[in-house]
């Protein structure tokens, strides 16, 4: 049994609900940021992270630092790109939109190749781009958490490589890694950004981040410094090569709980085949589209090839909003997610399933969630006089 206290159950794309292990790991007692013990297990952490990534290129870096997923945008506009440069951004939903804004906070001419709710730009349509002007930087959005949309990341690469191989290939992956196949050496990426608190199975608070050997060429050859003192590769750098070699040292205090509970997430990640982790969270996704398509529900992602599997973005029928499932969904012990693409926010619902909820065989959170969906939604129709849309 859980030492957990009796909660609702948390299946909004991230946070997430979390294994006992990795809260256990958090109760750790306070200890030095520079003592061997910590280091040692930071150091680990960070090479685990390797593995999670699928990099063994030893110019691979992986950086965790104490922020959220939204740091990572600062990172990449700090250091790989410079005022004045361009940058091509893959808009699939509201986190285009603020990579974008980020880019844009720090002089870059960020310009937005966007499809329709629910749609990703063609590969036609990005090699156009590519071809009519020079990019420093592409960004994609690997599952954008405002529509459940995923972006073939694998064909993308291909296509920058072969039209625009000086181009970095960005990777938005908050809602995507621990649940998304990301090959980083095999599809030759540039960075991928991600946070603790989503397929990872860490509560929030970290940054993670892995930049090939490319990426870090481009730092070191920058015009300019970087144009941020905390998001500054240049203290951060030496800082993340030391704590992988062992090597006590410091410019910010890490969070040291949180530490401890990412080495425990990522060891029970990669103690196993990743592949069977990709396949449990794709059969759950499967299973749990097939039961929206059973009630009659559509998706903000129609196609089966843009649907993510870390999560469902579920279109309500006219006359219902969020605001009339959601209380329904929580009475039963279930909490989803609201709308969050600004244009059609209270007309959809979001399923996060990812992370212990889909690979803990002792959970019932998606049975449970499932249940609930069917009995909220005919209970809204009901009191909205709708019954014949179920």
């Amino acid at each position: 049994m859980s030492f957990q206290a009796p909660h609702n159950t948390l299946l909004i794309p991230g946070p997430i609900e979390l294994d006992d292990v990795v809260l256990q790991s958090m109760a750790h007692y306070p200890e030095s940021h520079v003592s061997p013990a910590f280091v040692k297990t930071f150091g680990e952490t960070l090479t685990l992270l390797r593995r999670l990534f699928q990099t063994t290129n030893p110019a691979s870096q992986p950086f965790v630092i104490s922020g959220s997923g939204t740091l990572g945008w600062d990172m990449v506009a700090s250091n790989l790109i410079e005022k004045g440069e361009d940058a091509l951004v893959l808009h699939t939903g509201y986190f285009g939109d603020s990579f974008a804004a980020c880019l844009e906070t720090y002089g870059v001419r960020a310009t937005q190749l966007k499809a329709p709710i629910g749609d990703r730009p063609s590969l036609e349509e990005i090699q156009r781009a590519l071809v009519e002007t020079p990019r420093k930087v592409v960004t994609i959005t690997h599952v954008d958490t405002s529509t459940g949309v995923l972006s073939d990341v694998k064909a993308i690469a291909e296509l920058v490589r072969r039209v625009s191989p000086d181009t970095l290939i960005i990777v938005d992956g908050v809602c995507s890694v621990g649940c998304e196949e990301i090959a980083f050496d095999a599809w030759d990426l540039d960075a991928v950004l991600t946070a603790s608190q989503k397929a990872i199975g860490c509560p929030p608070g970290l940054s993670i981040m892995m930049y090939s050997g490319r990426a870090m060429d481009r730092f070191k050859s920058r015009r300019t410094p970087p144009s941020s003192y905390y998001a500054s590769m240049a203290n951060w750098l030496p800082i993340m090569q030391n704590y992988e070699a062992l090597k006590p040292s410091y410019f910010a205090t890490p969070p040291t709980q949180l530490i401890h509970a990412l080495h425990t997430a990522v060891t029970k990640i990669t103690s196993k085949q990743l592949a069977e982790r990709f396949a449990i969270h794709s059969q759950t996704s499967d299973r749990v589209k097939a039961a929206v398509a059973k009630l009659g529900l559509t998706q903000l992602a129609v196609k089966p090839e843009n649907q993510s599997h870390a999560m469902t973005a579920i279109r309500l029928p006219p006359g219902l909003t969020s605001a009339d499932v959601l209380p329904g969904l929580l009475k039963r012990g279930v909490i989803f997610a609201g709308g969050l693409h600004r244009e059609i926010a209270p007309t959809y619902i979001r399923f996060g399933h990812m992370g212990a909820s889909v690979t803990d065989p002792g959970r019932d959170d998606i049975e449970k969630a499932l249940v609930a969906l069917e009995d909220a939604y005919i209970e809204a129709l009901r009191a909205k006089g709708l019954q014949g849309q179920s």
